[in-house]
């Protein structure tokens, strides 16, 4: 065989290959795609394999993974986090993240500490406090923030889905659909989050509870007015009777103009909102950034006498200000 019939044969071997390597990524692209434009979160989890009953409590955390001993302080932030994990919708069993965020600073600790070791660099007290703030950031309060701005980002996109919600729901009304088989229409209708949580409600009516009950306990979980105001026009009607269809259609305008409402604000105090995020962030990134690129830049100087109460200092300036700078960006509509 010639030179050229081995390039040629080399060139049409290489285009098979790209092309059918093309194809197979293209291919995984469009079947993923496509089922994630066909079912939200809980149907994906049922698709896996999972029970409805597994599903159901990876969504709503009703088994908490909290140890029932837990001082009062220390169980209300736990319950927060959990229902941060519920906004974030987080299909990973409580107490797995909790003991992956517990043990991914000690990890850091330890390997920057072997590292530090390995290469004979002097271990002090303020390099101790240093490297152990680090791994902290690093390990948990990075990933918690990610949580909080991932569960902030669907609790918007919930406020926005609702009055769209309650369309369907109300068109389903008086297409003759009793309210189960119309709240089980925005299971398969709505993406995620909002399928998902009708999807919860459906399925602790279908195990027995009260539809008033499931559907307080979805507006708890996501803290949202709006529901709540659902709740109690479904219970009013419940009580007193009436056109459902024309209550929840009024309500549904009514959420529309409040949403209106606080756009505006958000929209006026958007400058300090940001101004919050930044505030908040950019400490916390630039010192794990310049840690990470330059880390004798705090590691010469953690040997000073007046190095630990200034850092400690610090900390707690920084932990007042973002408390401080959270109640005053907390608007209420």
């Amino acid at each position: 065989m010639t030179d050229t019939w081995l390039k040629a044969l080399i060139l049409v071997c290489t285009f098979g290959a790209v092309l059918l390597l093309v194809e197979v990524l293209v291919s995984a692209f469009a079947s993923s795609r496509m089922a994630g434009n066909a079912i939200n979160l809980r149907l994906k989890l049922i698709a896996q394999g999972r029970s409805r009953d597994e599903t159901m409590g990876l969504l709503r955390r009703r088994s908490s993974a909290l140890p029932s001993n837990l001082p009062e302080g220390l169980k209300r932030l736990g319950e927060r986090f959990e229902r941060l994990l519920i906004m974030a919708q987080v299909a990973v069993p409580t107490g797995r993240l909790m003991l992956i965020l517990l043990l991914a600073p000690i990890a850091i600790f330890f390997l920057l500490m072997l590292t530090m070791a390995s290469l004979g660099i002097a271990i002090g007290a303020g390099r101790l406090l240093m490297i152990a703030v680090f791994a902290g950031a690093l390990g948990t309060f990075l990933p918690i923030m990610v949580l909080q701005y991932k569960a902030t980002k669907k609790r918007k996109k919930m406020e926005e889905q609702f009055p769209v919600a309650l369309d369907v729901f109300v068109r389903g009304l008086r297409a003759g659909h009793p309210i189960a088989a119309a709240l089980d229409l925005l299971t398969v209708e709505m993406p995620d989050p909002i399928g998902s949580e009708f999807g919860v409600v459906v399925d602790e009516v279908t195990y027995g509870a009260e539809l008033r009950d499931a559907l307080q306990a979805m507006a708890e979980r996501w803290d949202l007015d709006d529901m709540r105001m659902f709740v109690v026009s479904l219970s009013v009607q419940n009580e007193t009777g009436g056109n459902l269809a024309e209550i929840l259609d009024n309500l549904s305008t009514v959420i529309r103009e409040r949403h209106s409402m606080m756009l505006k604000v958000r929209a006026l105090s958007s400058e300090g909102r940001m101004t919050a995020v930044m505030l908040t962030i950019l400490p916390v990134f630039a010192f794990t950034f310049l840690f990470i690129m330059n880390p004798g830049f705090y590691l010469d100087v953690a040997d000073d006498p007046a190095f630990i109460p200034g850092f400690v200092t610090l900390i707690m300036m920084y932990s007042i200000g973002f408390y401080i700078i959270r109640k005053m960006v907390d608007l209420k509509v």
